[in-house]
């Protein structure tokens, strides 16, 4: 008999060994661990409940509320679409009401956006900072966004990272856009060194934008 067949009784016995433990444990603790499994069931069953009979619900009521702010924000009626009037409620109270839901984030973005329009700078980086989207081209609209409001603000330095910010999305519309902004404001910082960087980022990977037509002229300018 060879050695690896003299050693499979004894690994079997093992087995045995650890199978025999295994039950005692589990008869044991049975209560226990029936408990512990009915609180998982129960705990996962509480989350689709909450999100099919709440969220979804509130979702919904969100959305047809979210369409009246937006019919009159298409008109740039900014301040009633903001704060609302009558049977309108503005993105205001939508993000506070509705922020468990997609509607409710979104109205962060509008509200930011509306404040932006009427010139009250610091809320409209508030709302716009609390917005969190998955929408590239969107995302980087609102981030540039901010860095718009910092330059009306008079705070370049700031106003520079979102610029940058909203450029690293690579979006193959909007990076070189923010980019050159980025170079516009690292100019009026004294840093040529810096916008030569952003303008030399359009030329070699936005070459077919719009900014990159005359991208040369700025290039000229910050070598000099």
């Amino acid at each position: 008999m060879s050695k690896q067949e003299q050693n499979k009784p004894e690994e079997l016995e093992q087995v045995e060994q650890v199978l025999s433990k295994s039950e005692a444990f589990i008869e044991k603790y049975q209560k226990q661990l029936l408990l512990g499994v009915a609180i998982v069931v129960l705990s996962v069953l509480s989350v689709l409940a909450f999100k099919n009979f709440y969220i979804d619900s509130r979702e919904t009521q969100a959305q047809n509320e979210m369409a009246k702010a937006q019919a009159l924000f298409a008109v740039d009626s900014f301040k009633v679409a903001l704060d609302g009037k009558g049977d309108v409620v503005g993105f205001k109270e939508i993000a506070s009401e509705y922020s468990i839901t997609a509607s409710g984030n979104l109205a962060e973005a509008y509200a930011g956006i509306c404040y932006y329009k009427l010139g009250q700078y610091d809320n409209a980086i508030k709302y716009l900072s609390q917005f969190d989207g998955e929408d590239n081209y969107f995302t980087t609209s609102i981030i540039g966004l901010i860095g718009d409001a910092y330059v009306e603000m008079g705070k370049n330095n700031d106003a520079v990272d979102y610029f940058v910010k909203a450029a690293d999305k690579e979006n193959e519309v909007l990076s070189a856009v923010f980019l050159k902004k980025a170079g516009k404001v690292y100019e009026a910082l004294g840093k040529p060194e810096k916008a030569l960087e952003v303008y030399t980022q359009i030329k070699d990977n936005y070459p077919k934008s719009s900014e990159a037509s005359d991208i040369e002229k700025y290039i000229a300018r910050v070598q000099k």
